[in-house]
């Protein structure tokens, strides 16, 4: 399953603040606002808790995600391996617009589902899943939907 705008590249850090100084000087626009996540996702074993600090980096329209990872308790992030380097790629995102309609489909395709925030009929708030893709493409697919303005706020980051 690929479908949708690939907008952004992934990275496990172990420290954000040496992950975004790799940047500056490298195209760093502006100063990233740095996010604490403390959030629960359903996997297949059910509920789990992910806690750690993300930024964003926006380069052009590509947007790069630094994760520094907490707690968890799923393994996405904790399993991430180490290729040397202070930044570790983790995942492509692509943006969908009708979650709905995407959402049906995911079942019916190959990837198993890794992780996805804990559905809610909730009109206004961001929806995400990532897809196990590793033995086929090396790493994680996360499929996002967002408001129209969350997506203008993250730009704005």
């Amino acid at each position: 399953m690929l479908e949708g705008c690939h907008y952004q590249n992934a990275y496990v850090c172990d420290n954000l603040e040496a992950g975004i100084d790799l940047f500056r000087g490298r195209g760093l626009a502006r100063e990233p606002m740095i996010i604490p996540v403390d959030q629960q996702v359903l996997t297949p074993q059910g509920l789990k808790r992910q806690k750690g600090r993300i930024c964003f980096i926006w380069i052009g329209e590509l947007q790069i995600e630094l994760i520094e990872n907490e707690i968890d308790e799923v393994g996405i992030y904790a399993g991430c391996q180490s290729n040397g380097g202070p930044l570790r790629f983790h995942h492509i995102c692509f943006g969908v617009d009708d979650w709905a309609d995407f959402r049906k489909r995911v079942d019916s395709q190959a990837f198993p589902i890794a992780m996805e925030r804990e559905p809610n009929d909730d009109p206004n708030t961001l929806k995400f899943l990532y897809l196990d893709a590793r033995k086929v493409f090396g790493h994680y697919i996360e499929y996002t939907w967002m408001p129209e303005a969350m997506w203008q706020q993250i730009r704005a980051m």
